[in-house]
């Protein structure tokens, strides 16, 4: 069964830097997808990166702040957070994917989620 476990999160002064990481365990796939997703109070779930074996993909809202990474030998994906900003502030999920893609349905497993918050 596959297993991720996000951790990393905190509170920070906007401007600043977070680093989340998203151990994975579990799984056999040779092409799968880690992605990164938040949701605010109030707000849907939002997908804001993923990386697999195609590549990364980052949304609009944090393409050139926030970076994501892999270290294979750890089944572990970070996910490095500058400049963040107040409406950075959400509770941050990582999830598996057995094929490529950004949207929230085609992940299968989740993480518990990490509580970022970014104060003004």
């Amino acid at each position: 069964e596959v297993q991720l476990q996000a951790s990393g999160g905190g509170l920070v002064q906007a401007g600043g830097s977070l680093r989340l990481s998203c151990a994975a365990s579990g799984f056999t796939f040779d092409d799968y997808t880690i992605g990164w997703f938040r949701q605010a109070p109030g707000k849907e779930r939002e997908g804001i990166t993923c990386i697999g074996s195609d590549g990364i993909w980052y949304a609009d809202s944090v393409k050139g702040r926030f970076t994501i990474s892999s270290d294979n030998a750890k089944n572990t994906v970070y996910l490095q957070m500058n400049s963040l900003k107040p409406e950075d502030t959400a509770v941050y999920y990582c999830a598996f994917a057995p094929s490529f893609t950004s949207r929230s349905s085609d992940y299968p497993y989740w993480g518990q989620g990490t509580q970022v918050t970014v104060s003004s």
